[in-house]
């Protein structure tokens, strides 16, 4: 009897070790091994590097994984960082991430905007609607031969799902004011005011860096519907738009996108022997 007692205190506690301690032990160490390459990437690139990586890490309490998207902490946080940057140090900000509020990116994107110093955005996979929104604020954008960027055009709220805002206008316009309800008219009439306010916004951060023209043709492409609000725009198409976009990665940048593993459940089912792409460059 006292034996078994014996496995089961063993069972429990070695139970709580791999539920509750093992997973901080190596969040901790993950954390270790961002910092030492944001480090290295500081030095090299003489420039604050913030990451803004939304990922699934099965590390919260029971391993239950946590959607992230773009949010009012994430915009304190970089606001916070980007105000202690010095005004003659560049930014790099490191971006992974499907989107989120339209406030908190637009707040991340004029904060990025304002700072004198260089601001570099990396894209080593994706950066939609919001992500998109912060990148048109960069000087320069980073982003893998693969990686995309998105549509910006404003995603108007209803009770049941969220609806595209030039579409609205859209229906109203083909079918005529008084052949809608008066619901659709309000979601017209927030979907016009939406649609503007977002093309103002893209002006305000391209000012400076495209001429006139360019920059109607961005704000066409990407807020005004041409496309579907999950379609993903590549970087030959991002450059034919006049955008400063590069297609190499510092090799640094995979390494730490490594330390951000997807949680396990979700991940795909793919298996490889890892190499270095012929494309990373050092």
């Amino acid at each position: 009897m006292d034996g078994f007692t014996d496995f089961l205190w063993l069972f429990f506690i070695l139970w709580i070790f791999i539920t509750f301690i093992f997973p901080q032990i190596r969040y901790a160490s993950l954390k270790s091994a961002r910092a030492s390459i944001i480090s290295r990437l500081e030095k090299a690139f003489n420039a604050k590097v913030i990451t803004l990586i939304h990922r699934q890490e099965k590390i919260s309490l029971f391993g239950i994984p946590i959607y992230k998207f773009i949010d009012i902490e994430d915009s304190e946080e970089i606001l916070r960082a980007i105000r202690m940057t010095p005004p003659d140090k560049g930014i790099m900000l490191v971006m992974h991430t499907p989107g989120g509020l339209m406030l908190a990116a637009s707040q991340i994107a004029l904060a990025l905007k304002r700072h004198p110093g260089r601001k570099i955005v990396v894209v080593p996979h994706y950066a939609m609607s919001g992500g998109t929104l912060i990148a048109l604020a960069a000087d320069e954008i980073w982003m893998d031969p693969d990686a995309v960027l998105g549509p910006v055009d404003p995603q108007i709220s209803t009770q049941s799902t969220s609806l595209p805002a030039p579409s609205i206008l859209k229906v109203v316009r083909e079918k005529g004011v008084d052949k809608v309800s008066d619901e659709t008219l309000v979601l017209a009439d927030i979907a016009e005011k939406a649609l503007n306010q977002t093309k103002d916004l893209v002006s305000k951060l391209l000012e400076g860096k495209l001429p006139k023209d360019k920059v109607e043709l961005v704000i066409d492409r990407l807020v005004m519907g041409r496309y579907t609000h999950d379609w993903p725009i590549t970087a030959e198409e991002l450059k034919e738009l006049g955008l400063p976009v590069k297609t190499e990665l510092p090799g640094m940048i995979y390494e730490l996108m490594d330390l951000y593993p997807q949680e396990s459940a979700r991940r795909p089912a793919v298996e490889y022997l890892p190499t270095t792409p012929h494309h990373r460059i050092r």
